[in-house]
């Protein structure tokens, strides 16, 4: 029972606003301390569980991929990727809405920053949207869970912690992501599309946008795609592990800004030190987690929840129906980092007690962490979006507008549970 009041302690102090990593490793230190039979002592061995994540070469992807995407972001690409797609669908109803999902979609398959695609899209794509006059709501949902598809479209940096902390290949994850995130974006589509067929004034033709000759929505489409091929292409082949692979990446993202006349020593400045500022947040959380894993696990914590769900309950479906439910709810409140590294270390041992594929578990997890990014009152993607589009957009207009698009996250998340070859069909 203590254990359990630990992760009490650590949720209630992460709902009121103390950072992450200082939650983990001052709530570890204090139970250290004020638990006998535990004492400091239990923190013998997290100097070599620190070395080990220094050193893990896996996570070595993390920052590479940051550094890749932040690189894409001042080079131009997103917004000449629009200004093409929206020129190939200007004459459809909706067609406007549906260009932005399939920018948010070769977005988070070139960059996997959410934060990224779905600022650049509420400049860009937001006042295109709203001078053509779509609905508001539409327009905000369509631009927020379009940026959100960084999440599960690989190279995703969730799916990267979720193989290091479920021990499984990232490669294999980026495998069983790819028909899971390709739903989604269609299932996007589809509800424009309806939408837009029902609701005419909801999603007009677009006739602001100019037309854009067939050689410039080649050179602008092209050279992503062709990056984003080299890089999950030498990954799914075999040829190159994920950290080889985003590394590649960040040299051809560099090309592409050369390319782009956007290199300079400024844009490189501000790549290289996000990508410090970001990176350096993701670790510094995961040797708290690491912490409070060790007094966790010292407690009983782990055993305790596993006796509850193999021998009291014994049922796998009703594990997984609590486990995707507890990680929805809390991605009301909390970060997708903090539920990785607090929830999923908790849930894999029974996991593995039941048997369940983790390929197909962590990439569940990943769709469901997806929504955390649109649900209020916490959800990063609307603070982006409200950030970026300032009062062009209310903030109950983009409540009303992400509803629609988190209803389909759960139902993508229920067809991969009821067909779980779409996770399979590239391993």
């Amino acid at each position: 029972m203590i254990a359990l009041f630990m992760f009490v302690v650590v949720l209630a102090l992460l709902l009121v606003g103390i950072p992450v990593a200082f939650v983990f490793g001052a709530v570890s230190i204090a139970f250290a301390f004020l638990i006998p039979e535990l004492g400091f002592e239990v923190f013998e061995v997290l100097p070599f569980r620190i070395f080990g994540i220094m050193s893990n070469t896996t996570l070595m992807a993390v920052p590479l991929f940051i550094a890749m995407g932040l690189v894409l972001e001042k080079s131009k690409m997103a917004e000449r990727l629009l200004v093409s797609m929206s020129a190939l669908f200007r004459d459809v109803r909706g067609g406007l809405a549906v260009s932005v999902v399939l920018v948010g979609a070769m977005l988070a398959a070139s960059t996997g920053i959410v934060s990224a695609s779905v600022v650049m899209m509420s400049v860009i794509a937001l006042p295109l949207m709203l001078k053509a006059g779509y609905d508001k709501g539409l327009a905000s949902g369509t631009v927020a869970a379009s940026g959100t598809l960084g999440q599960i479209i690989p190279p995703s940096i969730i799916l990267i912690i979720l193989g290091d902390v479920m021990s499984v290949s990232v490669g294999d994850l980026f495998k069983g992501a790819v028909f899971p995130g390709l739903v989604l974006v269609g299932l996007y589509i589809a509800y424009i599309l309806i939408k837009a067929y029902l609701n005419p004034h909801a999603a007009p033709i677009a006739k602001n946008i100019k037309k854009v000759s067939l050689k410039e929505i080649i050179f602008s489409i092209v050279p992503p795609m062709l990056l984003m091929i080299a890089v999950l292409g030498s990954i799914f082949a075999g040829i190159a592990s994920p950290t080889e692979s985003a590394a590649f990446g960040v040299v051809g993202a560099l090309v592409l800004s050369l390319l782009n006349n956007s290199l300079n020593f400024e844009m490189i400045k501000y790549a290289s030190l996000e990508t410090v500022k970001l990176s350096g947040m993701i670790f510094m959380i995961l040797i708290g987690a690491t912490a409070f894993s060790l007094v966790f696990n010292e407690l009983g914590g782990s055993d305790l929840i596993l006796e509850f769900f193999s021998e009291d309950i014994g049922d796998v479906w009703v594990f997984i129906a609590v486990a995707m439910l507890s990680i929805f709810i809390l991605g009301f409140f909390i970060d997708f980092i903090e539920i990785s590294f607090i929830i999923v270390p908790i849930l894999v041992p029974v996991m593995d007690a039941f048997g369940i594929d983790p390929i197909w578990f962590a990439v569940l997890i990943a769709l469901n962490l997806q929504a955390s990014f649109l649900t209020p009152p916490f959800g990063l993607s609307l603070f982006f979006l409200k950030g970026a589009a300032g009062d062009t957009i209310k903030t109950l207009e983009i409540y009303r507008g992400i509803i629609p698009f988190i209803l389909l996250q759960l139902l993508g998340l229920g067809l991969v549970i009821l067909f779980p070859d779409l996770v399979f069909a590239f391993l």
